[in-house]
């Protein structure tokens, strides 16, 4: 009998313990099930029946109080029931449309491409701009306080100091030529109303008439031959102003680029010579890298922009040589066929230069033509 009653006893005792390990059989092949479906598990009993109590009711309200956003494999909860001996799973599934995160079954998380952002890539133009900036302002001012070194072209430089001192020169006449062909102009007007005065005045003066005839018409040839100089020398005026104003102002507008380019060649060549005597070590060597590819790059364009100046300089000093000559000897032969009293001569000159002067009427030769 107490044999019996042992192996009952043992019987009794592994009961239970079948019975946990169907239990756990049966939430294992349940636990298996849950990826196919994105909804939390649903606890039920140990007798398959659903469990209506308020253990369910927690979980349920805890997957709807989820943060929005949370992926399947950020959320896992785990609740203890009131009995303290059964447990609830609650695993949230993907939200879809949300995020750059695509969860596919059965295969990797794929991550969608950014997109570049337009104004971080300005913002990086702008930093740039700032250092490059930075780097040249200094380079300027240590160049001005006699502490930093420059490159310097000699023969360049002289070349480029001959022209700003001639525009210069240049400008000044232009001036000058410019206030002669308004007195010219004024002094032209009034000999044309003193002419026209004698006119008037030798047909009224019967005793005077001849006197006041050989006036007027002396007056009339002089503005005569006066517009003609003035068109010789406003011809001067706008050939020069060319000359000055665009073709040497664009020289210049070069010379200025090539100078530019130079200071930012000597900002960071001084930049590469200061990293070389530092210590050399793995933080060192790649800003040493860098630095001596922008060095290469501005020395490319620094090169580039003095072989651009010296070959705009050579173009420019055969043009104005050109131009100079022409409207010196149109200036030169117009000047004196005026005042020599030559009026062949100074509208041979304007044929010359292929000068049209504005005629409104053909006046027939006076007495002082003829001689």
């Amino acid at each position: 009998m107490s044999e019996l009653s042992n192996e009952s006893t043992t019987l009794d005792e592994s009961h239970p313990a079948a019975e946990e390990v169907q239990s756990d059989s049966e939430q294992g092949a349940m636990a298996q099930e849950s990826p196919k479906n994105s909804a939390a598990e649903i606890p039920v009993t140990s007798n398959g029946q659903l469990e209506d109590s308020h253990e369910h009711n927690f979980n349920r309200d805890l997957k709807r109080s989820l943060p929005v956003g949370l992926g399947l494999s950020e959320t896992k909860i785990t609740s203890h029931g009131f009995d303290g001996t059964k447990e609830g799973v609650v695993e949230a599934g993907p939200f879809p449309g949300k995020g750059g995160r695509t969860q596919q079954k059965g295969g990797p998380v794929v991550l969608a491409d950014e997109v570049k952002n337009p104004a971080m890539e300005k913002l990086e133009l702008v930093r740039k701009w700032s250092l490059n900036t930075y780097k040249c302002t200094r380079q300027i001012i240590s160049e001005k306080l006699g502490r930093g070194s420059r490159t310097v072209d000699l023969e360049l430089e002289a070349q480029i100091d001959i022209l700003r001192d001639n525009k210069k020169k240049y400008e000044n006449i232009l001036k000058l030529a410019q206030t002669l062909s308004t007195q010219l102009f004024q002094m032209v007007h009034t000999q044309r109303q003193l002419g026209d005065a004698f006119a008037d005045l030798s047909l009224k003066s019967l005793e005077l008439h001849e006197e006041f005839g050989y006036n007027a018409d002396t007056q009339k040839l002089l503005a005569k031959n006066g517009e003609t100089l003035l068109g010789a020398i406003n011809f001067f005026i706008a050939s020069v102003n060319t000359l000055v104003n665009k073709t040497i102002e664009d020289t210049l507008l070069t010379v200025k680029q090539y100078e530019s380019a130079r200071i930012e060649y000597d900002a960071y060549r001084t930049d590469l010579e200061e990293l070389n005597l530092g210590p050399r070590d793995a933080n060192t060597l790649p800003k040493i890298e860098q630095s001596q590819q922008l060095f290469q790059v501005h020395k490319e364009k620094y090169d580039k922009m003095r072989n651009d100046v010296s070959i705009k300089l050579k173009f420019l000093e055969e043009n104005k040589v050109k131009v100079l000559h022409n409207q010196l000897v149109l200036f030169h032969n117009a000047i004196a066929a005026y005042f020599a009293g030559n009026q062949k001569q100074l509208e041979q000159t304007l044929k010359q230069f292929h000068i049209k002067l504005k005629t409104p009427g053909v006046d027939a030769p006076s007495w002082l033509e003829e001689q």
